[in-house]
């Protein structure tokens, strides 16, 4: 069993729920000194983040917690690698058991799985393998998980640096997956015993669905060319085949992409008929309106943005400049919160 290091921390109260600076554009500050943040989650009041080290991060009542998480393989440190997508179903006040998507290492080979974890004594335990040996590689292992409007789970995994495999519908790589709760395959995926959902994905990091329950999905582009899909099951995504406004038989275009401007985009939410994810290269959140495909930069001067979150009166976000590729400044990262009005 290896785990993140078990010392919780309680910082002082006064450095959370603040007032940022005006060059901020009056954000909250949650939460700050986070170690390379990956997905948020709310519960109730309760937030809880992950950390590619190893570790989930619970803020309640103005105070921070970091729980070790004990993983049954060694974590991966591979770039982009690490404890990523996390997310709770709706009894986990309940069963304390909610799931994950890590990073392993096993005989000098990387892989991810999907599992059940269960939080107890200051500390979350790995409990059930759903789903194992998602090929992993030198870059691009997906990562975001998240419980739909159906009860199912969805999985995005990333090309593992082999960009072949996502046209391969055997290979878990380069996917959507979706699956029971209980980790078998539901009987109206596309493909039978199959958990692939969509599949020509090179790196996607991002899923959310709009007021009519229609899945929508960032990805990392190469090279720039970074997407916004609207996802339709067992359609085909076209990576690496076709990019950008480049087409081909059977494959799908991106509703908007960057064309040769990057956005390195992640986490994704839906609020208010708009859709905004986090930036990571393009530094901020950006919202993106699929009905006029308008699309424009809300927050910026925080650096890189990993995930957001919709809340009834604004949006939660996350900053990542620890991961190695930011600037961080002494005291990211950070949760930090806009409100409906700043979004006006």
């Amino acid at each position: 069993m290896t785990s993140a290091c078990s010392q919780q921390e309680k910082p002082n109260p006064e450095t959370t729920m603040q007032e940022a600076s005006d060059s901020e554009q009056s954000l909250k500050v949650i939460a700050q000194n986070l170690d390379e943040p990956w997905e948020i989650v709310k519960n109730g009041e309760t937030f809880y983040i992950s950390e590619r080290t190893g570790s989930i991060v619970k803020v309640q009542n103005g105070e921070k917690t970091r729980m070790p998480v004990e993983f049954s393989e060694n974590l991966s440190d591979q770039p982009e690698a690490g404890l990523l997508g996390i997310d709770f179903p709706k009894n986990f006040s309940e069963t304390r058991t909610a799931y994950a998507y890590y990073s392993y290492q096993e005989n000098e080979q990387y892989y991810q799985r999907v599992v059940t974890i269960r939080a107890r004594n200051g500390k979350w335990t790995e409990m059930e393998t759903l789903l194992d040996k998602i090929p992993g590689g030198t870059f691009h292992q997906g990562g975001r998980i998240e419980i739909g409007p159906d009860n199912k789970l969805y999985i995005t995994t990333g090309d593992a640096t082999n960009p072949e495999l996502a046209q391969d519908r055997s290979s878990l790589a380069g996917k959507i997956l979706r699956m029971n709760l209980d980790g078998s395959v539901p009987e109206n995926n596309p493909f039978t015993d199959s958990y692939v959902y969509s599949y020509g994905h090179r790196n996607p990091q991002g899923l959310a669905w709009n007021d009519d329950n229609q899945l929508y999905a960032t990805e990392h582009g190469s090279s720039a060319y970074d997407e916004v899909n609207r996802i339709i099951k067992g359609e085909n995504y076209g990576w690496p085949a076709i990019r950008g406004d480049e087409s081909a038989p059977d494959m799908k275009e991106p509703v908007i992409h960057s064309g040769n401007d990057t956005w390195a985009p992640s986490g994704m939410t839906f609020f208010n008929g708009d859709f905004y994810f986090a930036s990571l290269a393009g530094e901020g959140l950006r919202r993106f309106d699929p009905e006029g495909g308008e699309l424009e930069l809300i927050v910026s001067d925080v650096g890189r943005v990993r995930d957001a979150r919709a809340a009834e009166n604004g949006i939660y976000f996350i900053t990542n400049n620890t991961d190695g590729r930011g600037m961080p400044d002494k005291k990211d990262d950070r949760l930090l919160f806009i409100s409906e009005t700043e979004l006006d």
